[in-house]
């Protein structure tokens, strides 16, 4: 039993998952993933968590039910339980085989993230609390329908990778995933609808995707009419990867691929005098703690300012953030500076996020850590 200092019991009544050493009276030294029950100063009970092991982070909150027991049985109906809340978004039209079943504090299940990839799921542990429950966990995903195979992401504990690249719709678009060395676990689920909402706009223009990854956006532009497309990566194997998907669908003929340092890439276009219609910057994350914030949005704000040079007049921007610790306005600022800086107008006309397979717990705000904006430029 740990008890709360005085004063913290509302971050708990708040529903808030992640409570760090200094929210408790004394010293937390439980072992990772140890049952504890919190309690408030007190002495009342408030939830049931498992102890971590971060430098900071003490304990992970599963129930705010005291009397709950955190066992096999209770993870095991919390991943069935995320799983049935995905259907009213995938009813199983065979258009869409990829999403995310489970999305750590947005499902009640801070540090773990579980994605099905047709009849693959990859599981992914992010706190060495759920160790102890990880072969429950597994079992659990076995017994959802449709799944053939549970692949544990960085770890055993599961079943073997497949050998060859698993294959899965999104949207009717055929991609492809290797799970034996991939990103996460395997696929960037998150983007899915983003990827539709910016190609219904691409038809007859001249496209460019900066950190484009293994080219969905490319493909999705690229089907929907886009007159070319350039896609932009420093990885090599994710080029190459890219260039497969364009084949895979049948965009090939539209779609170049080139491996390159993007923002060094930018700014050569931009001295080139190279132009575009539209443009995709998805980059990865610049912000991975607040000591980085400052930095980071000086980052955001270099490759969305050589964007906006680069683009036509009438020209359209799709611009996006990862980093939690960046805000929609944090971005939306960052927009402003380049709008100032390249001096050219641009106008917000449409706000992005990550989709309902990536749910946001009211009490857990940060859980939203995908933002962007459809911007025009004049």
């Amino acid at each position: 039993m740990l008890s709360l200092k005085p004063g913290r019991e509302k971050a708990v009544r708040n529903r808030r998952p992640l409570l760090f050493k200094g929210a408790f009276t004394g010293d937390v030294n439980a072992p990772p993933g140890t049952e504890v029950m919190v309690c408030g100063s007190d002495g009342h009970p408030l939830a049931r968590g498992l102890a971590d092991a971060g430098d900071q982070l003490a304990v992970r909150l599963y129930s705010f039910q005291p009397d709950a027991a955190l066992d096999d049985a209770w993870f095991a109906d919390a991943v069935r339980a995320a799983a049935e809340r995905r259907q009213p978004w995938f009813p199983g039209d065979g258009q869409t085989t990829a999403w995310r079943v489970v999305h750590a504090e947005g499902d009640g299940l801070s540090g773990l993230v579980a994605d099905r990839y047709d009849d693959t799921m990859v599981v992914e542990l992010h706190t060495p609390a759920l160790g102890s429950r990880l072969p429950g966990i597994v079992e659990a995903c076995r017994s959802l329908p449709g799944i053939r195979r549970v692949v544990v992401a960085g770890g055993t504990g599961g079943d073997p990778a497949p050998d060859n690249p698993i294959s899965f719709l999104e949207n009717g678009l055929r991609f492809t995933c290797d799970l034996r060395d991939a990103q996460k676990t395997g696929f960037y689920l998150d983007q899915r609808e983003n990827r539709m909402k910016v190609a219904a706009l691409a038809a007859g223009r001249s496209v460019l995707s900066a950190y484009c990854y293994t080219g969905a956006f490319e493909v999705a532009a690229a089907t929907s009419g886009a007159a070319d497309v350039l896609g932009l990566d420093s990885s090599e194997k994710a080029i190459a990867i890219a260039g497969q998907h364009a084949a895979l669908n049948h965009c090939e003929a539209q779609v170049m691929h080139e491996t390159a340092d993007v923002p060094a890439r930018l700014r050569r276009f931009r001295d080139e005098g190279r132009t575009f219609d539209m443009i995709i910057l998805d980059p990865p994350k610049f912000v991975k703690h607040p000591g980085q914030k400052d930095r980071g949005l000086r980052a955001y704000k270099d490759i969305n300012l050589l964007a906006v040079k680069l683009l036509n007049p009438g020209g359209l921007l799709a611009t996006f953030s990862c980093s939690g610790l960046v805000s929609r306005d944090d971005l939306r600022m960052v927009l402003s500076w380049a709008a100032i800086d390249a001096e050219r107008e641009v106008t917000l006309h449409e706000t992005l996020t990550q989709p309902p397979d990536h749910p946001v717990r009211p009490g857990f705000p940060e859980g939203e850590y995908l933002c962007g904006f459809i911007a025009g430029v004049i």
